[in-house]
């Protein structure tokens, strides 16, 4: 498919559709990250070269349950990942979220940060951040060759040991120690974490986290975790380690259960939302939200976020008690305010219910499940007024299509269901089969590329029977993959953040 980014960070980067279609962008231009060189050809033609190697290992939507071959790489590596503490996020929907605020909020306060995330949207040099920006494709491309060698030997004795019918490190896990190295040589003061799937076989959990963040737990990656919550709880539970301090968000009485049981089991400390934190009064506001929040430490006012959504109010008292957690905040002890309401006011999640253009408004958010796709259509239906909202819909084959609809259905006037340039994708053609059972024949258009989709979506958007209705209240809403967010942030002019 043309017009959209994939894995190696290729895609469109300009021409005219994408210059037509960036027109009306909200927020300002981009430009180099203060500390970060600026990517030139030379070192994205690398970084693209070191994709494609990676991507002949195993893809990240194929795991082998077991941290062997991580410790392997680790231990090899000097287990980089024990010169730094560590805040270890988990759960199904907003770690990425949770782990940004926890990185803006701990960069504003002081300590150097590195963070880890997953997956990327546009180039994978996202998900490897030090000091709160991604770091350049040239040290990307710098630390895998570093680590190289390193890969080759712990392969090796995969093999050995296995006779050769064992995987080799997975793309996830060489990443994950690609992220340990950077951190170490930068060096930081302290890491965060975002939890790739589950927890306890996660590459990620090779780190002994003196903080774990747990986000709601609901069902997804449902061949790998299972469709039982209190399964699906038991796997993420596995980053509480023991003498740790556990933050949990509103969790089913199932999920909750599973989660203070393994808090017990290692005598781990536990804070909860609703109780010792949580979101005290939140008004929508330009831009964003106005939250006052209840942390370890006491309350927290008028502190601004620019993001959209009751979930990500909640999101943020988890990133908050996070935080209090790490420097050890009670009763007694707050975080400075000011620095609160600073790392708050500064939190940027690409493609999490961001807007992306204006007349017509273009959202676009990476809710990949039905549960996000649930707080999606809330987030829409109480923070913006649209007069016509217009979606625009893929899906990978993996997940629950029907599910994502259903939660969509009752927000968008007409759906645009499009297939990304992934082989996971589901054909559009069969999503739109899947469309059409729950908005109607007459509210399904099909199209098999995401650059045809974002236009035919917007001039069905901007559709009126009335010559002075506004612009400015119609809307287009991208969602149903992290994927589908990448293309739609690339086509429409954004840089990767």
């Amino acid at each position: 498919m043309a017009g959209g980014a994939d894995d190696s960070g290729s895609g469109p980067g300009g021409g005219a559709l994408a210059d037509a279609l960036s027109q009306g962008v909200t927020t300002g231009p981009t430009g180099d990250t203060p500390g970060h060189e600026p990517d030139d050809a030379e070192s994205l033609a690398a970084l693209r070269a070191v994709e494609a190697e990676l991507d002949e290992r195993w893809p990240e939507t194929r795991i082998a349950p077991s941290l062997d071959r991580i410790r392997a790489l680790v231990e090899v590596l000097g287990d980089p990942q024990r010169s730094y503490p560590a805040i270890h996020v988990a759960g199904t929907n907003g770690k990425s979220s949770v782990t940004r605020m926890i990185d803006a909020l701990l960069t504003r306060i002081g300590p150097r940060t590195g963070r880890y995330t997953s997956p990327h949207l546009q180039r994978a040099t996202e998900r490897i951040a030090i000091d709160g920006a991604p770091i350049s494709a040239r040290r990307y491309v710098e630390i895998y060759r570093e680590i190289a060698p390193f890969l080759g030997i712990v392969d090796r004795a995969q093999e050995r040991s296995t006779q050769g019918d064992g995987p080799r490190l997975s793309k996830f896990e060489v990443l994950t120690g690609m992220a340990f190295a950077a951190f170490a040589d930068a060096p930081v003061d302290v890491a965060v974490l975002e939890v790739g799937l589950g927890g306890s076989w996660d590459a990620t959990n090779v780190a002994d986290a003196v903080v774990a963040a747990i986000t709601p737990v609901d069902v997804d990656h449902v061949a790998y975790l299972g469709s039982d919550i209190a399964g699906i709880a038991a796997e993420k539970a596995g980053v509480i380690k023991p003498g740790a301090v556990a933050l949990m968000a509103q969790q089913t009485p199932e999920a909750a259960k599973v989660l203070l049981e393994r808090a017990v089991e290692v005598e781990a400390e536990v804070a909860r939302s609703g109780m010792e934190f949580g979101v005290l009064a939140r008004e929508i506001a330009v831009g964003g939200q106005q939250l006052r929040l209840q942390g370890l430490g006491g309350e927290y006012d008028d502190i601004y976020l620019p993001l959209f959504g009751e979930h990500q109010a909640a999101n943020a008292s988890l990133a908050l008690a996070s935080v209090e957690a790490f420097f050890g905040a009670g009763a007694s002890r707050k975080l400075d305010i000011t620095a609160v309401r600073e790392a708050f006011a500064s939190v940027r999640v690409p493609g999490r219910m961001e807007r992306l253009r204006s007349a017509p408004t273009v959202v676009v958010d990476a809710a990949h499940n039905p549960h996000g796709a649930r707080a999606s259509a809330k987030a829409v239906r109480e923070e913006f007024s649209f007069r016509r909202l217009i979606g625009v819909v893929a899906v990978m084959g993996d997940k629950d299509a029907e599910g994502i609809l259903t939660a969509l259905e009752p927000v968008l006037d007409e759906v645009v269901v499009t297939q990304v340039a992934s082989p996971r994708a589901m054909d559009a053609d069969e999503l739109g089969s899947l469309a059409v059972g729950f908005f109607g024949a007459d509210r399904v258009v099909v199209e098999t590329r995401m650059d045809a989709a974002l236009e035919t979506a917007i001039g069905l958007a901007e559709e009126t029977d009335d010559d002075e209705a506004p612009m400015a209240g119609a809307g287009v809403l991208v969602v149903g993959s992290v994927v589908a967010a990448g293309e739609a942030r690339t086509l429409l002019g954004r840089e990767p953040a």
